[in-house]
């Protein structure tokens, strides 16, 4: 082997060296490029899940309360239904006796 063969050889292993390396570059950029796209896209997803989350509680705790803010109505009403019935009975008892005292003082006078 002479002096140009040899140096024509290193050329080309040279070359092949530099476009291996190149190659093996582009290939490790453009899988790194698409899983930073990923973990950024994962990112966002995990950031409105979190977001979602935050606002699930809050509507169940909107809704725990206004829960207990009408059942608290249902009671007064109920409360109120019954102080109004038993008002009602005792007026209808009364009734009934003044019929009875005016129908006793008719059937004596």
């Amino acid at each position: 082997m002479n002096r140009t063969e040899f140096i024509i050889a290193t050329a080309f292993i040279l070359l092949a060296a530099f476009t291996l390396g190149w190659f093996a570059y582009w290939l490790m950029h453009r899988f790194t490029r698409v899983a930073g796209g990923d973990m950024g896209e994962m990112d966002k997803l995990a950031q409105s899940l979190h977001e979602a989350e935050e606002v699930r509680d809050q509507a169940i705790i909107y809704l725990e309360q206004r829960e207990a803010e009408l059942m608290n109505q249902i009671a007064q009403t109920e409360a109120e239904l019954r102080a109004a019935m038993e008002g009602l009975r005792d007026a209808r008892h009364e009734a009934e006796e003044m019929r009875a005292y005016i129908e006793r003082m008719h059937a004596n006078g």
